[in-house]
Protein backbone atom coordinates (compact mmCIF):
# COMPACT_ATOMS: atom_id res chain seq x y z
CA UNK A 1 0.00 0.00 0.00
CA UNK A 2 2.67 2.50 0.36
CA UNK A 3 4.36 1.81 -2.54
CA UNK A 4 0.52 1.93 -4.22
CA UNK A 5 0.66 5.45 -2.10
CA UNK A 6 4.33 6.89 -2.96
CA UNK A 7 4.71 7.33 0.87
CA UNK A 8 7.36 4.98 3.54
CA UNK A 9 5.45 2.15 5.09
CA UNK A 10 6.32 3.99 8.52
CA UNK A 11 3.76 6.98 7.01
CA UNK A 12 1.26 4.87 6.41
CA UNK A 13 1.45 3.45 9.63
CA UNK A 14 1.13 6.54 11.19
CA UNK A 15 -2.04 7.91 9.16
CA UNK A 16 -3.88 4.57 9.53
CA UNK A 17 -3.08 4.49 13.77
CA UNK A 18 -4.54 8.38 13.56
CA UNK A 19 -1.58 8.62 16.26
CA UNK A 20 0.78 10.98 14.15
CA UNK A 21 -0.36 14.83 12.64
CA UNK A 22 0.20 14.45 9.10
CA UNK A 23 0.18 16.44 5.83
CA UNK A 24 -3.65 16.91 4.18
CA UNK A 25 -1.70 16.11 0.94
CA UNK A 26 -0.05 12.85 2.39
CA UNK A 27 -2.92 11.70 3.78
CA UNK A 28 -5.60 11.79 1.14
CA UNK A 29 -2.35 9.70 -1.21
CA UNK A 30 -2.93 7.15 1.83
CA UNK A 31 -6.41 6.90 2.00
CA UNK A 32 -7.17 6.41 -1.77
CA UNK A 33 -4.45 3.49 -1.72
CA UNK A 34 -6.73 1.76 0.81
CA UNK A 35 -9.64 2.46 -1.32
CA UNK A 36 -8.25 1.81 -4.21
CA UNK A 37 -6.28 -1.64 -2.77
CA UNK A 38 -9.76 -2.36 -0.48
CA UNK A 39 -7.43 -2.44 2.38
CA UNK A 40 -8.69 -4.05 5.81
CA UNK A 41 -7.09 -3.51 9.10
CA UNK A 42 -6.56 -6.87 11.22
CA UNK A 43 -8.11 -5.36 14.91
CA UNK A 44 -6.52 -8.40 16.74
CA UNK A 45 -3.46 -9.03 15.61
CA UNK A 46 -2.42 -5.16 14.11
CA UNK A 47 1.61 -5.85 13.67
CA UNK A 48 2.04 -9.85 14.03
CA UNK A 49 2.97 -10.02 10.81
CA UNK A 50 2.36 -13.78 9.61
CA UNK A 51 0.34 -14.38 12.70
CA UNK A 52 -1.64 -17.11 11.42
CA UNK A 53 -5.37 -17.58 12.00
CA UNK A 54 -7.43 -19.44 14.75
CA UNK A 55 -11.15 -18.79 13.48
CA UNK A 56 -13.62 -19.16 11.46
CA UNK A 57 -16.75 -17.66 10.83
CA UNK A 58 -20.28 -18.84 10.24
CA UNK A 59 -23.36 -15.96 9.18
CA UNK A 60 -26.77 -16.93 9.49
CA UNK A 61 -30.14 -15.17 8.97
CA UNK A 62 -31.29 -16.06 12.56
CA UNK A 63 -30.14 -18.45 15.17
CA UNK A 64 -33.66 -18.89 16.46
CA UNK A 65 -34.61 -20.88 13.81
CA UNK A 66 -34.20 -24.69 13.74
CA UNK A 67 -32.16 -25.43 10.48
CA UNK A 68 -29.43 -22.61 10.93
CA UNK A 69 -29.02 -23.58 14.50
CA UNK A 70 -28.20 -27.32 13.68
CA UNK A 71 -26.23 -26.24 10.58
CA UNK A 72 -23.93 -23.82 12.77
CA UNK A 73 -23.48 -26.89 15.61
CA UNK A 74 -21.99 -28.34 12.88
CA UNK A 75 -19.43 -25.50 12.13
CA UNK A 76 -18.81 -25.04 15.59
CA UNK A 77 -17.96 -29.36 15.72
CA UNK A 78 -15.41 -29.26 13.12
CA UNK A 79 -13.78 -25.93 14.07
CA UNK A 80 -13.36 -27.70 16.94
CA UNK A 81 -11.56 -30.99 15.62
CA UNK A 82 -9.19 -28.29 13.81
CA UNK A 83 -8.54 -26.29 16.64
CA UNK A 84 -10.08 -23.16 15.50
CA UNK A 85 -12.92 -21.44 17.21
CA UNK A 86 -16.09 -20.22 15.63
CA UNK A 87 -17.66 -16.69 15.40
CA UNK A 88 -21.24 -16.73 14.86
CA UNK A 89 -23.14 -13.91 12.85
CA UNK A 90 -26.60 -12.92 12.35
CA UNK A 91 -28.24 -10.96 9.85
CA UNK A 92 -31.79 -11.11 9.77
CA UNK A 93 -31.76 -11.31 6.10
CA UNK A 94 -30.57 -8.16 5.58
CA UNK A 95 -27.91 -7.81 2.76
CA UNK A 96 -26.46 -4.79 4.11
CA UNK A 97 -26.40 -6.25 7.26
CA UNK A 98 -25.09 -9.21 5.91
CA UNK A 99 -21.96 -7.20 4.32
CA UNK A 100 -20.93 -5.28 7.08
CA UNK A 101 -20.89 -8.60 9.05
CA UNK A 102 -18.26 -10.26 6.50
CA UNK A 103 -16.09 -7.01 6.87
CA UNK A 104 -16.16 -8.11 10.13
CA UNK A 105 -14.90 -11.17 9.81
CA UNK A 106 -12.30 -10.05 7.32
CA UNK A 107 -11.00 -7.79 10.21
CA UNK A 108 -10.88 -10.31 11.96
CA UNK A 109 -8.77 -12.26 9.62
CA UNK A 110 -11.19 -15.19 10.06
CA UNK A 111 -10.20 -18.23 8.24
CA UNK A 112 -13.14 -18.91 6.24
CA UNK A 113 -16.26 -17.13 6.12
CA UNK A 114 -19.46 -19.22 5.64
CA UNK A 115 -22.87 -17.74 4.48
CA UNK A 116 -25.53 -20.17 5.16
CA UNK A 117 -29.59 -19.73 3.94
CA UNK A 118 -31.92 -19.02 1.07
CA UNK A 119 -31.53 -16.18 -1.00
CA UNK A 120 -33.42 -14.79 -4.13
CA UNK A 121 -30.32 -15.72 -6.47
CA UNK A 122 -30.90 -12.85 -8.98
CA UNK A 123 -28.15 -11.08 -10.87
CA UNK A 124 -27.70 -8.69 -7.83
CA UNK A 125 -27.12 -11.52 -5.42
CA UNK A 126 -24.72 -13.43 -8.07
CA UNK A 127 -22.67 -9.95 -8.25
CA UNK A 128 -22.62 -8.99 -4.41
CA UNK A 129 -21.32 -12.62 -3.78
CA UNK A 130 -18.96 -12.59 -6.12
CA UNK A 131 -17.34 -9.36 -4.85
CA UNK A 132 -17.24 -11.18 -1.48
CA UNK A 133 -15.31 -14.11 -2.34
CA UNK A 134 -12.51 -12.21 -4.23
CA UNK A 135 -12.88 -9.76 -1.42
CA UNK A 136 -12.32 -12.30 1.15
CA UNK A 137 -9.50 -14.72 -1.33
CA UNK A 138 -7.46 -10.63 -1.01
CA UNK A 139 -7.06 -11.05 2.13
CA UNK A 140 -6.17 -14.60 2.42
CA UNK A 141 -9.56 -15.94 3.59
CA UNK A 142 -12.08 -17.72 1.93
CA UNK A 143 -16.04 -17.75 0.99
CA UNK A 144 -18.31 -20.64 1.64
CA UNK A 145 -21.62 -21.20 0.51
CA UNK A 146 -23.74 -23.59 2.32
CA UNK A 147 -27.00 -24.54 0.93
CA UNK A 148 -26.99 -21.30 -1.65
CA UNK A 149 -26.48 -22.13 -5.44
CA UNK A 150 -23.24 -21.89 -6.59
CA UNK A 151 -21.44 -18.34 -8.58
CA UNK A 152 -19.81 -20.01 -11.59
CA UNK A 153 -16.24 -21.19 -12.20
CA UNK A 154 -14.42 -17.63 -12.26
CA UNK A 155 -15.47 -16.62 -8.55
CA UNK A 156 -13.15 -17.94 -5.71
CA UNK A 157 -16.02 -19.58 -3.72
CA UNK A 158 -16.60 -22.92 -2.11
CA UNK A 159 -20.30 -24.47 -2.27
CA UNK A 160 -22.11 -27.42 -0.09
CA UNK A 161 -25.34 -27.89 -0.48
CA UNK A 162 -27.83 -30.84 -0.27
CA UNK A 163 -30.14 -32.46 -2.82
CA UNK A 164 -33.28 -29.89 -2.43
CA UNK A 165 -35.06 -31.23 -5.74
CA UNK A 166 -34.14 -34.66 -4.80
CA UNK A 167 -35.69 -35.21 -2.00
CA UNK A 168 -38.22 -33.26 -2.95
CA UNK A 169 -38.95 -35.71 -5.82
CA UNK A 170 -38.89 -38.53 -3.24
CA UNK A 171 -41.32 -37.60 -1.10
CA UNK A 172 -43.84 -36.51 -3.50
CA UNK A 173 -43.01 -39.91 -5.37
CA UNK A 174 -44.10 -41.63 -1.84
CA UNK A 175 -47.75 -39.86 -1.59
CA UNK A 176 -48.37 -40.86 -5.42
CA UNK A 177 -47.38 -44.56 -4.67
CA UNK A 178 -49.85 -44.35 -2.01
CA UNK A 179 -52.46 -43.25 -4.35
CA UNK A 180 -53.06 -39.37 -3.97
CA UNK A 181 -53.02 -37.36 -7.09
CA UNK A 182 -54.39 -33.58 -5.96
CA UNK A 183 -51.38 -33.08 -3.59
CA UNK A 184 -51.32 -28.89 -2.09
CA UNK A 185 -47.98 -27.71 -1.97
CA UNK A 186 -47.60 -25.26 0.57
CA UNK A 187 -44.73 -22.47 0.72
CA UNK A 188 -44.23 -21.45 -3.22
CA UNK A 189 -41.84 -18.77 -3.04
CA UNK A 190 -40.70 -17.34 -7.00
CA UNK A 191 -37.22 -16.41 -6.87
CA UNK A 192 -36.20 -18.09 -3.42
CA UNK A 193 -33.64 -20.88 -4.13
CA UNK A 194 -34.70 -23.12 -1.51
CA UNK A 195 -38.35 -23.18 -2.24
CA UNK A 196 -37.93 -23.27 -5.65
CA UNK A 197 -35.82 -26.27 -5.71
CA UNK A 198 -38.18 -28.28 -4.12
CA UNK A 199 -41.39 -27.13 -6.03
CA UNK A 200 -39.37 -28.46 -9.01
CA UNK A 201 -39.16 -31.97 -7.66
CA UNK A 202 -42.62 -31.71 -7.00
CA UNK A 203 -43.70 -30.74 -10.02
CA UNK A 204 -41.41 -33.42 -11.49
CA UNK A 205 -42.16 -35.97 -9.73
CA UNK A 206 -45.89 -35.60 -10.95
CA UNK A 207 -44.62 -35.30 -14.51
CA UNK A 208 -42.88 -38.39 -14.25
CA UNK A 209 -46.03 -39.85 -12.57
CA UNK A 210 -48.43 -38.67 -15.36
CA UNK A 211 -50.05 -36.31 -13.02
CA UNK A 212 -51.55 -33.32 -14.51
CA UNK A 213 -50.03 -30.04 -13.31
CA UNK A 214 -52.20 -27.93 -11.15
CA UNK A 215 -50.69 -24.51 -10.33
CA UNK A 216 -54.00 -24.24 -8.09
CA UNK A 217 -52.70 -26.58 -5.92
CA UNK A 218 -49.66 -24.58 -5.78
CA UNK A 219 -49.81 -22.06 -2.01
CA UNK A 220 -47.24 -19.22 -1.57
CA UNK A 221 -46.07 -18.63 1.59
CA UNK A 222 -42.98 -18.44 3.71
CA UNK A 223 -41.49 -21.03 5.52
CA UNK A 224 -43.01 -20.17 9.30
CA UNK A 225 -44.97 -22.43 10.98
CA UNK A 226 -48.03 -19.66 11.18
CA UNK A 227 -47.67 -19.77 7.42
CA UNK A 228 -48.65 -23.15 7.25
CA UNK A 229 -51.65 -22.32 9.55
CA UNK A 230 -52.89 -19.27 7.73
CA UNK A 231 -52.45 -21.36 4.02
CA UNK A 232 -54.63 -24.06 4.85
CA UNK A 233 -57.37 -22.09 7.63
CA UNK A 234 -57.39 -20.21 4.49
CA UNK A 235 -57.75 -22.73 1.74
CA UNK A 236 -60.31 -24.72 3.94
CA UNK A 237 -62.25 -21.20 4.15
CA UNK A 238 -62.33 -20.79 0.37
CA UNK A 239 -64.76 -24.36 -0.67
CA UNK A 240 -64.92 -27.87 -0.06
CA UNK A 241 -61.52 -29.23 0.12
CA UNK A 242 -59.75 -30.45 -2.48
CA UNK A 243 -56.40 -32.40 -2.06
CA UNK A 244 -56.32 -35.64 -0.44
CA UNK A 245 -52.49 -34.79 0.69
CA UNK A 246 -50.65 -31.91 1.87
CA UNK A 247 -46.79 -31.39 1.07
CA UNK A 248 -45.59 -28.76 2.98
CA UNK A 249 -42.51 -26.91 2.09
CA UNK A 250 -40.85 -27.23 5.82
CA UNK A 251 -41.55 -28.60 8.71
CA UNK A 252 -42.50 -25.56 10.75
CA UNK A 253 -45.25 -24.84 7.43
CA UNK A 254 -46.22 -28.92 8.39
CA UNK A 255 -46.60 -28.28 11.96
CA UNK A 256 -48.82 -24.85 11.62
CA UNK A 257 -51.45 -26.78 8.80
CA UNK A 258 -51.56 -30.29 10.52
CA UNK A 259 -52.68 -27.27 13.25
CA UNK A 260 -55.47 -26.31 10.80
CA UNK A 261 -56.42 -29.52 9.78
CA UNK A 262 -56.99 -30.38 13.41
CA UNK A 263 -59.02 -27.39 14.14
CA UNK A 264 -61.44 -27.53 10.90
CA UNK A 265 -61.96 -31.27 12.38
CA UNK A 266 -59.89 -33.36 9.99
CA UNK A 267 -57.55 -36.23 10.73
CA UNK A 268 -53.86 -36.83 9.57
CA UNK A 269 -53.75 -39.43 7.99
CA UNK A 270 -57.46 -40.51 8.02
CA UNK A 271 -58.66 -37.98 6.18
CA UNK A 272 -55.68 -36.21 4.92
CA UNK A 273 -52.01 -37.20 4.41
CA UNK A 274 -48.91 -34.37 5.19
CA UNK A 275 -45.47 -34.46 4.48
CA UNK A 276 -42.84 -32.30 5.30
CA UNK A 277 -39.44 -31.20 4.97
CA UNK A 278 -35.90 -31.23 7.18
CA UNK A 279 -36.44 -33.46 9.56
CA UNK A 280 -35.67 -31.36 12.42
CA UNK A 281 -37.93 -30.51 15.21
CA UNK A 282 -41.46 -30.85 15.22
CA UNK A 283 -41.26 -33.62 12.86
CA UNK A 284 -41.01 -36.45 14.99
CA UNK A 285 -43.40 -35.02 17.99
CA UNK A 286 -46.20 -34.61 15.26
CA UNK A 287 -45.06 -38.51 14.05
CA UNK A 288 -44.44 -36.59 10.23
CA UNK A 289 -43.01 -37.99 7.24
CA UNK A 290 -40.75 -36.18 5.72
CA UNK A 291 -37.65 -35.40 4.33
CA UNK A 292 -33.94 -35.72 5.97
CA UNK A 293 -31.70 -33.36 5.68
CA UNK A 294 -27.55 -33.89 6.98
CA UNK A 295 -27.97 -30.19 8.58
CA UNK A 296 -25.01 -30.76 10.84
CA UNK A 297 -22.83 -32.64 7.97
CA UNK A 298 -23.73 -29.59 5.59
CA UNK A 299 -21.53 -27.28 8.78
CA UNK A 300 -18.76 -29.94 8.89
CA UNK A 301 -18.09 -30.00 5.20
CA UNK A 302 -18.19 -26.49 4.86
CA UNK A 303 -15.02 -25.99 7.23
CA UNK A 304 -13.43 -29.43 6.11
CA UNK A 305 -13.47 -27.75 2.53
CA UNK A 306 -12.75 -24.35 3.20
CA UNK A 307 -9.39 -25.76 5.63
CA UNK A 308 -8.55 -27.60 3.31
CA UNK A 309 -8.57 -25.00 0.41
CA UNK A 310 -6.05 -23.03 2.89
CA UNK A 311 -3.47 -25.75 3.54
CA UNK A 312 -3.29 -26.69 -0.31
CA UNK A 313 -3.99 -23.18 -2.53
CA UNK A 314 -3.85 -24.96 -5.94
CA UNK A 315 -6.74 -26.94 -5.13
CA UNK A 316 -9.60 -25.53 -7.88
CA UNK A 317 -13.18 -24.25 -7.27
CA UNK A 318 -15.32 -27.52 -5.44
CA UNK A 319 -18.82 -27.74 -5.23
CA UNK A 320 -20.23 -30.83 -3.02
CA UNK A 321 -23.85 -31.93 -2.92
CA UNK A 322 -25.09 -34.09 0.48
CA UNK A 323 -27.55 -36.15 0.04
CA UNK A 324 -31.00 -36.73 1.35
CA UNK A 325 -33.87 -39.38 2.00
CA UNK A 326 -37.06 -39.65 3.46
CA UNK A 327 -38.25 -40.74 7.05
CA UNK A 328 -41.32 -42.26 6.82
CA UNK A 329 -43.72 -42.15 9.63
CA UNK A 330 -47.10 -41.79 10.13
CA UNK A 331 -49.17 -39.48 8.39
CA UNK A 332 -49.96 -40.94 4.82
CA UNK A 333 -52.26 -42.74 4.45
CA UNK A 334 -52.46 -45.09 1.49
CA UNK A 335 -55.35 -45.10 -1.10
CA UNK A 336 -54.65 -47.27 -3.50
CA UNK A 337 -57.37 -49.57 -2.04
CA UNK A 338 -59.82 -46.64 -0.91
CA UNK A 339 -63.45 -46.94 -2.94
CA UNK A 340 -64.97 -43.43 -0.89
CA UNK A 341 -65.42 -40.98 -3.38
CA UNK A 342 -63.99 -38.29 -1.48
CA UNK A 343 -60.91 -40.14 -2.08
CA UNK A 344 -61.38 -40.66 -5.59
Amino acid sequence: MAAHAGVSVATVSRILSGTYPSAPATRTKVMRAVRELDYVANANARGLAGASSRSVAIIVNSVISPHYAHVAQGVQTQAAVEGKLCIVGTTGGDAERELATIQLMREEHAECVILVGNVVADDAYRERMADYARALALAGSQLVLCGRPPLGPDVPALVVEYDNTGGAYAITSHLLSAGHRRILFLGRRDGYSTPESRITGYRKALADHRVPHEPGLEVEGTMERSEGHRMIRERLAAGPRDFTAVFAGNDLIAAGARQALREHGLRIPDDVSLVGFDDLPPAADIDLTTVHVPHEELGRTAVRMALQRARDKSRTAEHVMLGTHIVIRDSVRSLIHATSPAHQ
